[in-house]
């Protein structure tokens, strides 16, 4: 085990291949009431360059009625170098994703990318634990993909309002993770039974990395338990972002680095920072 203030995420950056390519629509389909997928066809050595915890900064089209101006970050939910596909799994809540909604297969859309900090996964780990709820599911599939590519275990909590909105479980499952689920509608996802099923696994020796994505009450509780039993963690954070590189600033928080409050970007030097730097909010 290693301790939780020796983990830097940044440690495993990959050397930058950052692409800018009009890429071709295969899928767009509904995943529930609230959230769509969208396949696209990518080339492999794109592919090959990504890893779990990036993003893609991706130029909503003219659709709909919609105008869309920025580009929208997007967490990578799945890689495929040997099917050619690169999926995202989003929420439809404004101009942007609506527009992405009205996409069609043998549509182009434009993406910047693979962007930003990946998760690092250390060698002698063999059992990962992620936690996350909503959209956060997206960010952390790749990596229990990724996980299943090493011949790591994988425990995901995955945490919902109602299991109607309960994403990925069975792609979790297909990529051999154990599947915990809880949900505001059946009273599962407290902070306290959260905390009580983390102790359970780091006392059953199933927990040497905590990762989490998609909510603050989870963070806190995430970040105390790797404090209490100093085990290391990190996290994906969600901002709004402009230009995706670091230039504009837009996405800029506090964050607790070598011992002061830093102001860093979510999109260079994350979006995955280790647990203990981040910031409730």
């Amino acid at each position: 085990m290693v301790a939780l203030d020796k983990i830097d995420p940044r440690a495993e950056m990959p050397a930058a291949k950052i692409a800018e390519l009009d890429l071709q629509v295969l899928a767009n389909t509904p995943v529930n009431s609230e959230y769509r997928q969208l396949i696209l066809r990518a080339p492999k050595d794109l592919l090959e360059s990504c890893r779990a915890g990036q993003f893609f900064h991706l130029l909503c089209p003219d659709a709909g009625g919609e105008h869309p101006y920025l580009r929208r970050p997007m967490s990578i939910y799945g890689y495929y170098p040997d099917r050619g596909e690169l999926h995202f799994l989003y929420k439809v809540t404004g101009r942007g994703t609506r527009a992405l909604g009205e996409l069609v297969p043998g549509d182009a859309l434009g993406v910047v990318g693979p962007l930003g900090v990946p998760f690092r996964i250390e060698s002698d780990w063999r059992n990962l634990v992620l936690v996350a709820r909503g959209v956060g599911l997206a960010t952390l599939a790749p990596l229990a993909l990724e996980a299943q590519r090493r011949g790591i275990r994988v425990t995901a909590i995955c945490s919902a309002r109602h299991p109607d909105y309960l994403m990925s479980i069975d792609n979790f499952r297909a990529m051999g993770a154990d599947v915990v689920t809880i949900t505001d509608a059946e009273g599962t996802s407290s902070t306290q039974n959260l905390r009580a099923i983390l102790e359970d696994l780091v006392a059953g020796g199933a927990a040497d990395a905590l990762y989490t994505c998609g909510s603050n009450r989870m963070l806190k509780v995430v970040q105390q338990v790797a404090r209490d039993h100093d085990i290391a963690g990190q996290i994906a954070l969600e901002q709004q972002m402009a230009c995706g590189i670091g230039m504009c600033h837009c996405c800029v928080r506090p964050f607790r680095r070598d011992g002061v409050i830093a102001n860093l970007r979510v999109c260079r030097e994350g979006p995955v920072f280790a647990i203990e730097e981040a910031i409730a909010w």
